[in-house]
């Protein structure tokens, strides 16, 4: 046995055997699946502690640290991994909102805690706790009663981790530009940064766009001239190749040379209002792109804060961390700024509430995030509309379902898993041909009766009349998006179309 892992068993005794410490992991751990963590990894699963006597047992065996569960269970002893969806929807009973904050620099954990709180606040949320991760973060948790039972038709405890996801997303991008700023403001060593990452201070550079506040990309604008009749030309992405771009002028025989290459920034989101074919850019907007003082802080502590999954597990408050030997200890948020990991010392740690006492303050928070998660799916697939955007042009009069793609058939075969996401595809399939409501609304329902479970008639109700809501066209995700062909299982070969739009689209040519 190494000293560092002797020094660390020799606290963990001490530490665990203070009562305070023990009363408030307790009395965190109601109705959670609580495992122990040991050198060699996690103990079993699923497990509880319900006495302080369970806490020493389990650190006489070489328990370091314990680790909880966001869901609460009705009795998460019948928990296993094996369990299904409909099952682990009649064990749960409830959740928390856990936002993980994690950067590789503690300053930046603080930044982005900080801005997180503000949101929370904005957004009418009165009661949070705030703990040491026990290394680089720290960890921001809501009770689940800050959120209603049931919102738009649709049980809160079924929404786990949909509900969970859209607000630590929303929340992220939410902060995003004004964190960037703030870290940006104290990363200004650009030698020290290029040496140990090598790259340049060109690379460590972010642009956005101020009109969405998503980043901006880059790209350079080619100046060309001829060395015989001195006519000059720019082309926009220009990539130079053996390939010689002769003289435009028609009596000049010359071949066009760069004569320098200026960089630009478009936005893949928003369009030119002048010409809505072309993507704002910075060579005739440049008002609408501004560059982040000193370095970005994405390209260096890029926050993560979607960890949320099932069954997850974190670090409870006043665990310690096997490998600072820190204890995860709560702070209030006047002691963020001043914060110093010797403050976790676990000799030393003064134990108050971890659990704050919340009342459907996070109501306007969830429905923000919710409508928020909408738009962003509609933004990730408008590259993509682009592509199709002279499809609504054919006349898609008289497509049965022979003409379906067969991810669309198989799917059409029902679920038993990722129903929603299988949901989502078929509705915005059905939409995007052109079917009616009534066709759309029938189809679905006797979808939904073949899936195992079923989803219930509340969130498919909801889900159809956003979409009818929408003027925007959505088409259905890619085929190389993994998260929802791949992942459901729908691909029994490599398809021949990148979206399944296109294919009908080609059955329609064909035929006609």
């Amino acid at each position: 046995m190494e000293e560092k892992e002797k020094r660390i068993r020799a606290i963990t005794k001490l530490y665990y055997s203070n009562p305070k410490v023990q009363e408030a992991m307790i009395k965190f751990s109601v109705g959670r699946e609580v495992v122990p963590k040991y050198f060699e990894g996690f103990g079993k699963r699923p497990d509880i502690i319900n006495y302080p006597s369970d806490i020493i047992s389990l650190v006489d065996k070489g328990a370091t640290s314990f680790h909880a569960s966001e869901e609460i269970w009705n009795d998460p002893l019948q928990l296993s991994s094996e369990i299904d969806t409909l099952r682990m929807n009649e064990l749960r009973k409830s959740w928390d909102l856990l936002i993980d904050i994690d950067s590789s620099f503690l300053d930046f954990s603080k930044i982005a805690t900080k801005l997180i709180i503000a949101a929370l606040e904005h957004h009418g949320v009165k009661n949070y706790g705030i703990k040491f991760s026990g290394s680089r973060g720290f960890h921001i948790i809501l009770s689940g009663n800050a959120f209603p039972e049931e919102y738009d038709g649709i049980e809160k405890k079924e929404m786990f981790p949909e509900w969970p996801r859209a607000i630590s997303e929303y929340l992220s991008d939410y902060i995003k530009i004004e964190y960037n700023k703030m870290a940006s403001e104290i990363l200004n060593d650009f030698e020290s940064l290029k040496q140990r990452i090598n790259v340049s201070k060109e690379d460590l550079m972010q642009t956005y766009c101020v009109v969405c506040e998503n980043n901006a990309k880059k790209d350079y604008i080619a100046k060309l001239s001829c060395p015989i009749c001195h006519l000059e030309v720019q082309r926009k992405n220009f990539r130079e190749t053996k390939r010689k771009l002769k003289c435009l002028n028609e009596k000049c025989g010359g071949i066009l040379e760069i004569k320098e290459s200026v960089e630009y920034f478009y936005c893949e989101t928003c369009k030119d209002k002048e010409n809505e074919k072309i993507s704002l850019n910075s060579d005739k907007h440049p008002e609408s792109f501004e560059k982040i003082k000193g370095i970005s802080a994405e390209k260096i502590a890029k926050l993560d804060l979607v960890l949320v999954a099932p069954r997850h597990l974190f670090r409870m408050p006043y665990s310690l961390h096997e490998k600072t030997c820190l204890a995860s200890i709560v702070i209030k948020k006047e002691q963020i700024d001043s914060f110093s990991p010797k403050d976790a010392d676990p000799l030393k740690v003064q134990v108050i509430d971890y659990l704050p006492i919340n009342k459907e303050d996070g109501k306007k928070l969830l429905a923000s995030a919710l409508e928020w998660k909408k738009d962003k799916e509609y933004y990730e697939e408008k590259n993509e509309r682009k592509k199709y955007a002279n499809y609504e042009k054919i006349n898609l009069q008289g497509i049965d379902e022979s003409m379906f793609p067969k991810p669309i058939k198989k799917l059409l075969g029902g679920l038993k898993d990722g129903k929603k996401r299988g949901l989502f595809i078929l509705i915005t399939f059905f939409k995007s041909l052109g079917f009616s409501a009534d066709y759309i609304n029938s189809k679905i329902r006797e979808w939904n009766k073949l899936n195992d479970p079923q989803l219930k008639e509340g969130y498919i109700k909801s889900q159809i009349d956003w979409h009818f809501r929408q003027k925007k066209q959505i088409l259905p995700p890619n085929y190389e998006n993994q998260n929802f062909y791949k992942d459901l299982n729908l691909l029994d070969e490599k398809p021949n179309a990148k979206n399944p739009i296109s294919e009908v689209i080609r059955k329609i040519y064909s035929i006609r």
